[in-house]
């Protein structure tokens, strides 16, 4: 017998990404979490069929179609960037909250009338920020003390989704979200190129961020890369950080001592200790890590929120933060197309 009180989840958008929503969404379920997937809403003829490998669900083809058959609680919303103010919009309207995937929408002013309409209705509006999740990065956090310099790797192999956006949005913000949430303070300059390789947009960009209070961040993303790499790394006072997003991992290599060799030896002799070459200046370490879906716990998190009415650890202003500072980057790539003599597509 169903919980009468368990919060009535749909999920909007049945694409890879939606499928993936509704695949954890029912496993909470079924372990027992205060949860009940009551639809899924997509319009393309091959969703109900797709939704029912996972199970015999309603499947409508609008959030108007959902709102009039009995509506929901709370969604998870996959649909492609274009369509997410739109669609998050008529939920938060209908008292619905809603947890969007990133970005959290194509522009700063659609970005805007989503967060007042959020506070209007008293709903939750959690950005899809899935790295933020990542148990690597949950470790992290109480090592990450004065980070001064950033280098940021995320390459792809090219696949033909999430092409309604250019690499800056698509993968690129993830680790933009990062960093904002480790730094905190505002971006001083901002350097960054770009390139249309096989698609119609920028499918690889290398960005450098000098912040207010002095730090540095580099960032590379690429979707025509012939490897995977997710990779974080950080400098700071006689510290050294590595993070794997995907291997799920973190390595700190602290300077042993009070005194530490000059700049460009420690860079060499730190490089040297993460490849499990320590020399005797450097203590090496690796954190405790526990393993998790940084999806299932992303959920889990939206839900806690739906439930207690609290604050998301991923807030609607930290979306928009991320969103603005990747509108930023695309403004200078386009400047240095310009200056570059570049045909902007």
């Amino acid at each position: 017998m169903s919980d009468p009180s368990a919060t009535r989840i749909a999920v909007v958008g049945a694409g890879a990404f939606g499928l993936n929503h509704l695949r954890v969404w029912q496993d909470m379920e079924r372990s027992g979490a205060p949860v009940r997937v009551c639809a899924v809403v997509d319009p393309s003829p091959g969703a109900a069929q797709a939704v029912q490998q996972h199970a015999p669900l309603p499947v409508f083809s609008s959030v108007a179609d959902l709102l009039a058959h009995g509506g929901c609680d709370a969604a998870s919303v996959a649909v492609p960037t274009s369509q997410h103010f739109a669609v998050a919009s008529r939920l938060l309207t209908a008292g619905v909250d809603v947890l969007l995937e990133k970005p959290i929408t194509a522009t700063l002013e659609e970005a805007d009338a989503l967060l007042a309409l959020a506070r209007k209705n008293q709903r939750i509006l959690q950005p899809g920020h899935l790295e933020r999740f990542n148990p690597a990065v949950l470790a992290m956090r109480p090592v990450a003390v004065d980070p001064l310099f950033f280098e940021v790797h995320r390459l792809s192999v090219f696949t033909p989704r999430s092409l309604d956006v250019d690499v800056v949005l698509d993968l690129m913000i993830h680790d933009l979200d990062v960093v904002l949430s480790l730094v905190q303070s505002p971006v001083a300059q901002l350097h960054a190129v770009g390139l249309p390789v096989l698609s119609g947009k920028v499918d690889i960009a290398n960005v450098r961020l000098e912040f207010a209070n002095g730090c540095v961040a580099n960032f590379t993303a690429s979707r025509v890369s012939t490897e995977r790499v997710r990779k974080l790394r950080f400098f700071a006072p006689h510290r050294y950080v590595s993070l794997d997003y995907a291997r799920q991992d973190v390595l700190v290599i602290d300077v042993a001592g009070e005194g530490s060799p000059a700049p460009e030896e420690a860079a060499v002799r730190f490089m040297a200790a993460e490849s499990r070459h320590p020399t005797p200046e450097f203590s090496m370490r690796k954190l405790e890590v526990t393993p998790g879906e940084p999806l299932r716990l992303e959920l889990e998190v939206f839900l806690h929120a739906v439930r207690t009415r609290s604050a998301p650890a991923v807030t609607g202003e930290d979306g928009r933060a991320a969103l603005k500072l990747a509108l930023e980057i695309r403004a200078a790539i386009r400047a240095h197309h310009a200056r570059s003599g570049i045909a902007s597509r």
